[in-house]
This record gives structure tokens, C-alpha cells and sequence, in this order.
């Protein structure tokens, strides 16, 4: 693709997430104008301003467009390994595998460390929920590879392993009482609700710290592209890159659920139509699709949270509604 291309596509994509912040800011209960934005950001505004602005909803922003990016660069790099554009985290069952370990947590009643751990309480539940990611991701690897990761039968297993853990987190959700349920379904569906800067300040760190190392890898990632033929010939070593990617990917994805639950499609849809746009080199179509993630998480949430005002619809389930039918012209299109 044309290097004046490419840039038109980010100044556009830009100008979109710019419109998607001013929006996001602006719309709630408590509506606030876009001067009154940047007064408040500059050190003016009201008490109510301030509070609605630094306490509430910048520090969900951020956590959302974090979430955003380190599931869309997940997605990517799933589909570059499997070389399948229908991989994604959410439907392989490493999201999944997140779900269950915080829906076990959830269900053990075990309150005890809110007194025990004072401020560090509210990491419990998302290190279980990377926890559970990662060992999902282990029974995957080891199911789809003995002397090498095979794309294919990764993909297959992975599918199976997501229905057996989206079954196993049905029977926990019956099981506990109607407090748990509303819970763990809110947590399951995919939600923003409650994130402040304690979240924002490890999930920011991480992602930045995974893309950049993604962003670094773009070369290797364009090889795995090609057939492992070609590979091989280039002296790639498409196993260990695998393995590594694949860590990568599990991270990224463990991250974003344990922060923000089990939303789906942002990595399945936003790598997809950044190719579209920008072509397959890896370089160009990360940074698109982790613009992509961003603009349609905040307007997802935006809407989640302001449709149905004072209900708060959970932001995976308004994502769904997108997604699937997108997902299914994928699936047609699939050979």
C-alpha cells in the first residue's frame, strides 16, 4: 500500500477517535460540553465537572480503549498463526478460560480477602482471570501441537475447548444464588462499569509494553504470513515464534478480560477491516486496527451507557450486536 494512502487511512481513523473521545466525554446523565472538556482537562470546571471527568469517566476511557487494543492485537496475532482471519481470543477459549477461573472465584464466597489484602483486593479477581487464561491457553497448546504448533488443529481444538468452558460457566452461573448470577453475568457479557485509575494504571503499562513488542516483531509476523515453506527458507524458526506469539497473544487477551470481562468480536472484526484497508503487512494494519478497536469500543460503551439511562447495558452484548452478523458474512465468505 502507498505510504500517502496509509497516512490518509490514520489521519481519518484519528479524526474518527477524536470524535469518539469528544462523544464519550460529553454524553452521560451529567452532560458536559466540549469547551467545558478541555476547560476541566486545563484545571477549570466545576466541582461536578471534575469529579464526572478525572474520577468517572477518563479513567474508564482509558481502561476501554487499553481493553480495545489488547484484543484487537491479540486477534491479529491468532490469525496470523492459525492463518485463519476467523481466529480470535474469544473464540479459541482463552477468553473463556478467563470466565471460568473468575466465575470459580466468584462462586467460592470467599470475602475474607477484602479485609485481609485492604486496597490490593480488587487485583484478586483479575489475576484469577489471567491465571485462567493462561492455563487455557497451555491445555490448547498442548492439544494442538506434540512436535509443532499446528494453525489448523489449534483453531478446531480451540473451539472446543471455548463450548466445553462457556458450558462449565452456564453451570456455575445456575448454581450460585441470584446475587452471584447478576454478577457473573454481567462480568461474562463484557462490561466497563467500575473502572478507575487503579485499573488504568497496570492495564495502560501492559498493553503498551505488549504492542510495542508486537510492533517490534512486525518483520517475523509478515514471514509467519507466508507458507511455512517460505518460512523455513528464510531461516524463521516458526515453532519457537509460534510458542512466542502465542504468549503474546494469551497476555494481551488474559489482560483485557480480567479488566473488563469477556468481550467478544472487538479481535475477530478489527484486524479484519484494517487489512482491508491498509493491506497485510503487519506494520501498517497493527497500528489500523488497534485505532479501529478504540473508536468502536468508546461508542459501544458510550451507548451501553446512556441508551437506556439510568440501566447500563454491559458493553460486550451492544459490541454482539455488531459483530455477529459481521461474523457471519466472514464465515460466508470463508472457503
Amino acid at each position: 500500500m502507498k505510504k500517502k494512502n496509509f497516512k490518509m487511512t490514520v489521519l481519518i481513523l484519528v479524526a474518527l477517535l477524536f470524535i469518539s473521545l469528544i462523544l464519550y466525554l460529553s454524553w452521560g446523565t451529567y452532560k458536559i460540553g466540549p469547551l467545558d472538556i478541555i476547560n476541566t482537562l486545563l484545571g477549570g470546571g466545576t466541582k461536578l465537572q471534575k469529579a464526572a471527568l478525572l474520577n468517572t469517566r477518563i479513567p474508564r476511557l482509558l481502561v476501554g480503549i487499553s481493553v480495545g487494543i489488547a484484543l484487537s492485537t491479540a486477534g491479529a496475532l491468532l490469525q496470523t498463526i492459525t492463518k485463519n482471519e476467523l481466529a480470535d481470543s474469544g473464540i479459541i477459549g482463552i477468553n473463556a478460560g478467563a470466565a471460568v477461573a473468575a466465575v470459580i472465584f466468584i462462586s467460592l464466597k470467599t470475602e475474607d480477602y477484602y479485609s485481609e489484602l485492604g486496597a490490593l483486593s480488587i487485583y484478586v479477581l483479575p489475576l484469577m482471570a489471567i491465571l485462567g487464561a493462561g492455563i487455557s491457553a497451555i491445555i490448547l497448546y498442548l492439544l494442538s501441537s506434540k512436535d509443532r504448533v499446528r494453525p489448523k488443529r489449534l483453531l478446531l481444538i480451540g473451539l472446543g475447548i471455548n463450548a466445553g468452558l462457556s458450558a462449565f460457566i452456564t453451570f456455575f452461573t445456575f448454581r450460585g444464588g441470584a446475587g452471584d448470577y447478576n454478577r457473573v453475568l454481567i462480568w461474562t457479557s463484557g462490561s466497563l462499569w467500575g473502572s478507575g485509575w487503579d485499573y488504568a494504571k497496570i492495564i495502560i503499562p501492559l498493553v503498551i509494553i505488549m504492542f510495542t513488542l508486537v510492533i517490534m516483531n512486525y518483520k517475523k509476523l509478515d514471514v509467519l504470513n507466508l507458507s511455512d515453506e517460505h518460512g523455513v527458507c528464510l531461516g524463521l524458526n516458526l515453532n519457537k515464534e509460534r510458542k512466542k506469539f502465542l504468549t503474546l497473544a494469551v497476555i494481551l487477551a488474559g489482560a483485557a478480560t480480567a479488566f473488563a470481562g469477556n468481550i467478544g468480536f472487538i479481535g475477530l472484526i478489527c484486524p479484519h477491516i484494517a487489512r482491508r484497508l491498509v493491506g497485510p503487512y503487519h506494520k501498517n494494519f497493527l497500528v489500523i486496527s488497534a485505532i479501529i478497536s478504540a473508536v468502536i469500543i468508546l461508542l459501544a460503551d458510550a451507548v451501553s451507557r446512556n441508551l437506556f439511562s439510568p440501566i447500563e447495558i454491559p458493553v460486550g452484548i451492544t459490541i454482539s450486536i455488531f459483530g455477529v452478523p459481521y461474523f457471519i458474512y466472514l464465515m460466508m465468505k470463508e472457503n
